[in-house]
């Protein structure tokens, strides 16, 4: 690869942010082997499950056994979500590698989705940074500043309550904040703008762009966030997830579509087409009938496509 080429990290969060909504739960033994797939195809950072009560989210029962399998897996970034200082102390002992907090910008957002006010989520985000100094340092720790763009239940988020939200976490100690559509209700414009002032109050600290498709708009979305500086971009193979605390979530951006975006653009995700493929069969296999989503999977890839870093990409091994 050219030194000069662009690079952007691309994180699934598929078996986390994707399984989380389904009626169904995926089989451990399926879900450990879609896991190694999606290693397999290139993917460096997997947001692998979330650290919760398995009477609320039962799909989410096996994560310490998934975290435990993913940790064997070479190069690969095992992150897993963390609501509060309980789920904290289990990924921890679990050994992830990175975690990840979801805080509310809409105060009504997060009553429904952790039963807390974002003031004591914040008070709860330090609880964690704590923890993390006292017992792994090394792992770092991301806020998702969840609703950022809008809410269902709330209607409107003031962009001036998301920069002061973004700098309280940073204040309490967060290694990065990024910023979630978890409702879909974003469009280039507001993510340009909102990303921009972010970055203005907390600098390099400005984490992920964390996007949703709900109303068609998750790549653009995206581009517009990676015209203005962002360079993690959240993404779930087939389209899966959506918030179960948020009506109306649905659809994050698909993997497979903001891989093929990238790559035609020339900026490199380090991710194979076909072997991102070949995951999305595992899936297929493990959720018989469950609606994947995606154009690029659909349509294949271009005659005389090829990777940003020079590798060719022969059409007819699409399938």
């Amino acid at each position: 690869m050219s030194s000069n080429t662009a690079t952007v990290l691309v994180s699934e969060v598929g078996p986390r942010d994707g399984l989380q909504s389904l009626a169904r739960t995926l089989p451990t033994a399926a879900k450990l082997g879609w896991i190694s797939a999606l290693h397999a195809a290139g993917l460096r950072e997997i947001e692998v499950g979330s650290f919760v009560p398995a009477r609320l989210l039962p799909q989410m029962a096996d994560v310490a056994e998934v975290v435990r399998h993913a940790c064997t897996l070479p190069g690969l970034t095992v992150m897993a979500l963390v609501p509060n200082l309980r789920g904290a102390e289990a990924a921890l002992a679990a050994g992830v590698h990175k975690l990840t907090i979801p805080v509310s910008a809409s105060a009504a957002h997060s009553l429904a989705n952790v039963r807390k006010t974002r003031e004591e989520m914040v008070d709860e985000v330090r609880r964690i940074v704590a923890l993390r100094d006292e017992q792994a340092p090394w792992v770092p720790i991301e806020a998702g500043i969840s609703t950022a763009f809008g809410c269902t239940i709330q209607g409107s988020v003031p962009e001036d309550e998301v920069v002061r939200l973004a700098q309280q976490l940073v204040a309490a100690g967060v290694d990065e904040a990024g910023l979630s559509d978890t409702t879909g209700m974003a469009n280039p414009a507001q993510v340009r703008r909102l990303f921009n002032r972010v970055r203005a109050a907390i600098g390099d600290r400005t984490g992920a762009a964390h996007l949703h498709n709900t109303r068609g708009l998750g790549l653009a979305n995206c581009l517009a966030a990676y015209d203005v500086g962002v360079r993690t971009f959240d993404a779930s193979q087939g389209g899966l997830g959506g918030c179960p605390y948020a009506p109306g979530a649905s659809g994050n951006v698909v993997t497979e579509d903001l891989v093929f975006m990238f790559e035609a653009m020339g900026v490199s995700t380090g991710v194979d087409l076909h072997r991102l493929m070949a995951a999305r069969r595992e899936l297929q296999q493990g959720l018989p009938g469950e609606p994947l989503y995606g154009m690029t999977p659909e349509a294949g890839l271009p005659e005389g496509f090829a990777y940003a870093d020079g590798r060719p990409a022969a059409p007819e091994a699409w399938s």
